[in-house]
């Protein structure tokens, strides 16, 4: 049985096991709100006038240890009691308290830090909430001793809790100066001024490469003994932070170092992020407007058109200069959407120049030889499309929908379903569908997507199956589905996602400027339409290229998949008849 021993109302009492469960905290691990209730072991100190700091740590380490819940929630609910037992007239006061807690906390090694942040971090709410002044007074003293014994090597605590240390405690020069005083009376030693005496231990730390603690440090003392040349060992070092963190503590003079130094290495976006944060535009207009346009290219370039537009912030100039990427990209509805909206008619008279950042050159349906892209919105078109498509015995299958940019949102609902053949596509409008005739929807795609005849491509088809069954769960054609091969899974070593792979087997890559557009708008646009066909049907024609590549049947067929609700894992199956030269259309 487990017995510890602590204080209660001046009188000496054994605590056991039974004792010391207790409930403190309840911990939500799901977003329906499901609770779980832990139990963690806690001490109940009445006082603490006689309790030593090493019976404190030790104590609260067998709480730690008798505790069932996860590593977060302990710590958490150990800092509150702390915080509560900080109140119980510890001696010789709160703050002196911690700092001998901490004198004491590496004592018990491995977890010895672990410990030292969870009482500090109480102590740094206690002197939020109860600090008195002679609190305050008390903790910068006791904190400058620890400080200074810490740096001359008499007991080890990691740069992280140095600078908490700091921090909490708010330590000056001047009390680091009377620590030492009182170091060098009672050792008989020579130390140096406080001034001194921190500016070594930056130097150690410098050439320790620890930038960030030595920069924390330098602005805590403000020592101004640093000049260019250490700023530009951070950057080599690539110590970023610590570099813009010194050159904020300097001043502007040393951020328009900083700046040209990040302009130089072409490090656009940090040199955009430090005039956008110390107000600098006015002294690197040229290098902000260079910064903003590599930002919306990089937008644009990964099909984020809404979000560029946003970025502009109605900046004509950034502006124009999207609707120049739109129109080099091809994207004539976006260059037309944003000319009327913000009337850039004259800009419709600028010559674009040639240039070289179109990869290749771009498939379209006219090379594949589609003949017809069938809208499906309605019930009868439905039924007729499904008829059709269980005719053939491969298609490609894809889905579309309108990004969401609003950090922490759900996901729109999937828009469009692309179900094609080698000649043929059916775009399917589940949003008009599942509105208006939910039941029929589903027994359709169920016989589509459940057909042991057909053999279903797609292209990392599982996100595309999550995405769909979350938007639709009530229906359970999109839980279950038979024989589907990923074409991911067949090109493992392949980079550059279905447009690099395109390029690769049929020779030309596809345009995925309008991937991120608007997929809900009715109607879609021609350009939108071909974009969401192409998707579909280039599976097929990769498909018919696989024993042109050196795969052999026997490896794409044990990559075909089948899945059913019930089951806990997809499971894998080889079809009893496949062949790789079966007719696409069946007519």
């Amino acid at each position: 049985m487990l017995v510890l021993l602590a204080w209660r109302s001046h009188s000496f009492k054994i605590l056991t096991k039974e004792d010391l469960e207790e409930n403190v905290t309840e911990i939500c691990h799901n977003k329906d709100d499901a609770c779980q209730m832990w139990t963690l072991c806690t001490h109940a100190f009445y006082n603490l006038t006689h309790v030593s700091p090493l019976v404190f740590i030790f104590l609260l380490k067998e709480c730690y240890f008798y505790g069932t819940c996860k590593a977060t929630a302990k710590f958490r609910a150990l800092q509150h009691q702390v915080y509560l037992v900080l109140h119980n007239d510890p001696k010789p006061g709160p703050s002196s308290f911690i700092v001998q807690c901490m004198y004491v906390s590496p004592l018990f090694e491995d977890h010895g830090q672990g410990f030292t942040h969870l009482i500090m971090s109480a102590l740094r709410r206690f002197l939020k909430r109860s600090t008195s002044i002679e609190d305050s007074l008390e903790v910068k003293d006791v904190a400058a001793h620890l400080f200074v014994d810490i740096i001359r090597g008499q007991i080890y605590h990691d740069e992280k809790i140095v600078m908490k240390l700091l921090e909490i405690s708010e330590v000056k020069l001047k009390n680091v100066e009377k620590a030492l005083c009182q170091i060098e009376e009672k050792y008989d030693l020579s130390c140096g001024t406080a001034k001194e005496f921190v500016e070594q231990y930056i130097v150690e730390l410098v050439k320790s490469q620890l930038y960030m603690t030595a920069v924390t440090l330098i602005e805590h003392f403000s020592i101004h003994h640093y000049g260019q040349s250490f700023l530009l060992d951070m950057i080599q070092s690539n110590q970023f932070k610590a570099a813009e963190k010194w050159a904020t503590f300097m001043g502007k003079p040393m951020l328009s170092i900083l700046v040209e130094e990040f302009i130089e290495r072409n490090m656009l976006k940090n040199a955009y992020e430090t005039i956008k944060k110390n107000n600098l535009k006015q002294d690197f207009p040229d290098v902000y407007k260079r910064c903003k346009e590599s930002s919306l290219k990089n937008l644009a370039e990964k099909g984020c058109w809404d979000v560029a537009e946003a970025r502009t912030n109605n900046d004509r100039q950034l502006m124009e200069y999207l609707v120049y990427l739109a129109m080099e990209a091809g994207y004539t509805e976006k260059v037309d959407e944003l000319c009327d909206r913000y009337s850039l008619d004259r800009f419709l008279d600028i010559k674009v120049p040639e240039t070289s950042n179109l990869q290749g050159r771009y498939l379209c349906l006219d090379e594949l030889l589609v003949e017809d892209i069938i809208w499906v919105d309605e019930v009868e078109v439905l039924l007729d499309a499904t008829s059709h498509i269980e005719c053939f015995k491969v298609i490609g299958v894809d889905c579309e929908w309108k990004p969401n940019y609003v950090k922490g949102s759900k996901p729109n609902k999937v828009s469009i379903m692309q179900i094609a053949s080698e000649k043929m596509v059916f775009i399917f409008d589940l949003i008009r569908l599942h509105k208006d005739v939910p039941d029929i929807l589903d027994n359709c795609l169920t016989r589509i997507l459940l057909s042991p005849r057909i053999l279903k491509l797609g292209y990392n088809f599982q996100c595309d199956v999550k995405q769909l069954a979350h938007s639709y769960e009530e229906l359970r054609c999109f839980k279950n589905y038979e024989m589907l091969l990923d074409i991911q899974n067949i090109f493992k070593e392949h980079r550059g996602g279905l447009a690099g792979l395109t390029e690769k087997i049929l020779g030309a890559s596809l345009n995925k400027t309008r991937r991120n557009s608007n997929w809900e708008q009715r109607p879609l646009t021609p350009n939108q339409l071909e974009y969401a066909a192409l998707d579909a049907v280039v599976l097929v024609h990769i498909f018919h290229h696989l024993p042109g590549q050196g795969h052999d049947k026997s490896e794409w067929k044990s990559c075909i998949m089948s899945h059913t609700e019930n089951a806990k894992k997809s499971k894998k199956c080889v079809p009893k008849v496949v062949d790789t030269d079966m007719e696409t259309n069946k007519d």
